[in-house]
């Protein structure tokens, strides 16, 4: 019998759980990630001018928007984990008073959404940079089709289909390599010792 197979239900329960630590550091990484948030969207007025002749390249500027939900998720590495930092995230720059108002927290949701889907796929047990990268395309997803619903309804199809594309290569590299590095940055510098994040290599 396998390491595997002899886990018990119990245990594969536990595994699961939510400990007081994963909540507060969850919460932490939220909060530190929604000032970022704060700036980014600060700097999206100079993005929407630069990029007015051909709007779709804004999608580029996307991925700073999904890096709480992939972050979370690779450090915590508990159902919801992505969900409940990007919108914890999407709640401080609402709070903090970013220019979009408190509709980012239904955007928050769909984003966290997107990046949750890829590690329940995997089952919450794969956490390599394939993941990571997955997930960060899973979220840049996400937003585009949000974004595309509610807020381009005049764009014509082909720009949608260009800014979805933008937003997929903006969430695999901002959201889904910085992530994964910035997991195993942290995790060599023993910050993340009462993790599996910090235990293992396939962060």
């Amino acid at each position: 019998m396998t390491a595997t197979q002899s886990i018990t239900p119990s245990q594969s329960r536990r595994r699961y759980e939510w400990r007081v630590v994963d909540i507060v550091v969850a919460s932490v990484i939220a909060v530190a990630v929604g000032v970022i948030f704060f700036a980014w969207s600060a700097g999206y007025s100079g993005i929407a001018a630069v990029t007015a002749a051909f709007p779709p390249l804004a999608g580029l500027y996307s991925g700073g928007w999904l890096i709480a939900g992939v972050l979370g998720g690779l450090i915590i590495r508990k159902p919801g984990a992505a969900i409940y930092c990007e919108v914890l995230a999407a709640a401080v720059s609402a709070l903090i008073g970013t220019q979009f108002g408190m509709a980012v927290l239904l955007s928050g949701l769909v984003q966290g959404i997107g990046a949750e889907l890829i590690f329940a796929l995997f089952l919450y047990k794969r956490w390599n940079l394939g993941v990571a990268l997955l997930a960060g395309l899973g979220a840049g997803l996400a937003l585009a089709i949000s974004e595309n619903i509610m807020y381009k309804v005049e764009w014509t199809l082909d720009y949608k289909l260009m800014y979805g594309i933008f937003a997929a290569i903006s969430g695999v590299v901002l959201a889904g390599l910085l992530p994964w590095l910035a997991t195993r940055g942290l995790a060599k510098t023993g910050a993340l010792s009462a993790f599996a994040a910090g235990r293992t290599a396939d962060v």
